[in-house]
Parts: structure tokens; C-alpha cells; sequence
């Protein structure tokens, strides 16, 4: 009765989850409430994101449920290669093991026969487009004929919603690969139509790679694509980390924001933006050091209203901003390379973030470069160059 109620609620979408952490759980709970003497579940589906090729979702009698990510590099390991998981993955069919039998050389096995288990099961959870993923049980008194017909009773359902949570959950990791995440975010609810913009305050971040056209006159496509990532990487992870969000790569240059939700924040998200700066160029010097190179990029923060949205054709759209602030700061970058620093910020940034500061301390941490005509926008802006 118990495994039909969970049945249902399956098939029904399982109203009230907050995520896959919670239909783990209640499948672990349900199973053993029902008297299948279940130890440990797991349910792993595989997805499509650049770092993390798939999530597992453990239930353990006593435990807590938990999300754990599956790499690259577990998934190519030997132990992983050589598992029941791989087996039900590439053959789609069901995987036992009961104490007494050959382990096959799998070492998951052996590590689960360590900890008292004497019956396992892998379930696979076969989606509509071909895919297999899994479900595994472990059970150290061992699981009746009955147990298993109800076990597997429930996987067809839970194939339906698994398939569900990661067709959605592949979509957000593509869009917040190639949008980013706030803007992934903002398609996924909804913002798909041409013209669908709004205007958010923003410290905005360009960047590019000194010297990049007459380097790629003497370097192959591939090697400057290596390089390219290389430099890409000093920067991208600074500017999530410090609560950036990186809008598009543009050949060699970078365009990002910092979001300022409220006016009273703008100092803080200039801060940060500077601060991502100081660590993007420390991983730059460090490789370097690794490579023996001499990469340089130069970097301008700039602050201002940007329209942030849609932005394209009928069918093929883009999710950027634009406006005077980010022009601003495209011009400002070309006067840090005219001027050999590797980052500066114009007099808004300067003041937000040393408005409380005597002169004399805004002198230690900024240099003030002088007024330049910046093109194509009229009269001259100073700037500074961060010390």
C-alpha cells in the first residue's frame, strides 16, 4: 500500500519537493517504511555542464540525504569504469549481486561486502530519448522476490520524473554556461522576447589580451585558442567569486558586470569588482611564472546605468547589456593599454570607493592619470589607475 502511495506521487510530480535531495529521501524512507530492508540508495543521472558530468543522490539508513557530484575524473577512474553503475549504464539492464557470488572485480563491491551488505541492485532508469541513468539499493539481510518486484514497480515512475529534474537542470547548466547565471536565470523564467530589456545600476568590467593581432599573426588558431582559455580562466572564476557575472567573450576581450541592486551598495560592488581585478591579475603573473610567457591584459571598471536584456533578430536572440556605461568602459580600457597599466577606473568607480578616505589615502591606493579624451564621447574623463 505504502509503495503505491509512493508510486503515485511520483507519477504525480511529487508535489512539494524542493529538489532531486528530497525525492531521494522520501524514496529511502518510503522503501524501508514499507519493510524492504534497504541500507543505502542511490539514484545518479548524468547531465550536460562542462565541470560535472553527473549528481548522485545518497539516502543511508541513519544518515542524512545527500547531493554529491560526479567529475570527469571519477567518472574515468578505474573503480568508476569498472562498477555495476557503468555496467546498468551502457548495457540497460539490471545488475545483482548477492553474497556468495563472484564480485566480478568490482571494487564497489568489495568496499560494500566490507560494510556488511549481502544484496545489491542496480535499476536502470531509462529515459525517452535512449538514455540509461541508475538507481541502487544495498540491503545487509537481502531483498525477497516481492521486495524487488516493488522496487522495480517504482523505478518506471521515477524514470519519468528523473528525466524531468534533468532535461531542467540541462537547460540551466547550458544557458548559465553560455548566458551566465543571472541571465540564464532571467530566460528560464521567462525574458524570451526581442526588446526585453531593463535598466540595472552596474560596475562593469572589460578586459582583453595585449598584443592579441600580432600574436595570432604568428601563432596557429589552435594555439591561440589555448592561450585565449588560458587567460579566460585567470579571469572568470575572480569574477565569480567576488559575485560577477561574465556577459560574452569578444575575441580576446571580456565583458562583465556587478550587479548593484540598491544605490547604497555601489561602493561594496565596486570593491569587489577591483578586488576580482587584483586576482585576476595574480593568476596571470602566476602563469607566467608557470609558463615562462609574458600574457598581459588590460583591465577598465567603470559604473553605470546599462539596458540588460534581449537583444537580436526574430529567432536568434542575445542576453547582454549595452548603453553609453559599457561604451565607457570599452574606451577606458584602451587608455590603459596606451597608458601601460594593466587596470584602471574611471572617476566614478574612484570616488564611490575612496569617498570616505582622506586624499592622502586615496593617493596610496589610486593614481590619478590625468583627463583623456576618450572616442566617441564627448569632453574628457580622468582616470585612475589602481596601485
Amino acid at each position: 500500500m505504502l509503495l503505491d502511495s509512493l508510486f503515485d506521487w511520483l507519477l504525480d510530480g511529487v508535489p512539494g519537493v524542493k529538489g532531486p535531495v528530497d525525492i531521494a529521501d522520501r524514496l529511502g524512507r518510503d522503501f524501508a517504511a514499507a519493510g524492504i530492508p534497504v541500507e543505502r540508495l542511490g539514484v545518479f543521472v548524468t547531465t550536460l555542464h562542462p565541470n560535472v558530468v553527473g549528481r548522485a543522490f545518497i539516502w543511508e539508513k541513519g544518515k542524512e540525504t545527500r547531493m554529491a557530484a560526479l567529475t570527469q575524473q571519477v567518472k574515468t577512474s578505474p573503480d568508476y569504469v569498472n562498477s555495476p553503475l557503468a555496467r546498468c549504464t551502457e548495457t540497460g539492464k539490471e545488475f545483482r549481486w548477492r553474497k556468495g557470488e563472484p564480485d566480478q572485480g568490482f571494487q564497489y563491491l568489495k568496499d560494500f561486502e566490507a560494510r556488511g551488505c549481502v544484496d545489491y541492485i542496480c535499476f536502470p532508469l531509462r529515459f525517452s530519448n535512449g538514455e540509461v541513468h541508475v538507481m541502487s539499493v544495498n540491503s545487509n539481510a537481502g531483498f525477497t522476490d516481492e521486495h524487488v518486484a516493488g522496487m522495480r514497480q517504482v523505478v518506471r515512475a521515477l524514470a519519468r520524473v528523473a528525466e524531468g529534474f534533468a532535461m531542467r537542470r540541462v537547460a540551466e547548466n547550458i544557458l548559465a554556461t553560455y548566458v551566465g547565471a543571472s541571465s540564464g536565470a532571467r530566460v528560464m523564467a521567462g525574458r524570451i522576447f526581442k526588446g526585453d530589456v531593463e535598466t540595472i545600476h552596474a560596475a562593469i568590467w572589460f578586459s582583453d589580451l595585449r598584443g592579441f593581432t600580432e600574436m595570432s599573426s604568428r601563432r596557429s588558431a589552435k594555439e591561440m585558442i589555448c592561450i585565449l582559455n588560458d587567460v579566460f580562466e585567470c579571469q572568470v572564476p575572480a569574477i565569480d567569486k567576488h559575485g560577477g557575472e561574465v556577459l560574452k567573450f569578444i575575441g580576446d576581450g571580456l565583458l562583465a558586470i556587478f550587479p548593484i541592486k540598491e544605490r547604497a551598495d555601489a561602493k561594496e560592488r565596486c570593491e569587489a569588482a577591483i578586488q576580482a581585478g587584483r586576482e585576476s591579475l595574480a593568476a596571470m603573473a602566476a602563469l607566467n611564472a608557470k609558463d615562462g610567457s609574458e600574457l598581459r591584459i588590460g583591465l577598465a571598471l567603470h559604473v553605470g546605468d546599462v539596458e540588460y536584456g534581449n537583444i537580436g533578430g526574430a529567432s536568434r536572440l542575445d542576453f547582454t547589456a549595452i548603453g553609453a556605461a559599457v561604451n565607457t568602459a570599452a574606451r577606458l580600457e584602451g587608455i590603459a593599454s596606451k597608458a601601460g597599466r594593466a587596470m584602471v577606473l574611471s572617476e566614478d568607480v574612484m570616488k564611490l570607493v575612496t569617498g570616505a578616505h582622506a586624499p592622502a589615502e586615496a593617493a596610496e591606493a589610486f593614481e590619478d592619470l590625468g583627463a583623456f579624451e576618450l572616442k566617441g564621447i564627448s569632453g574628457t574623463r580622468r582616470v585612475f589607475a589602481a596601485r
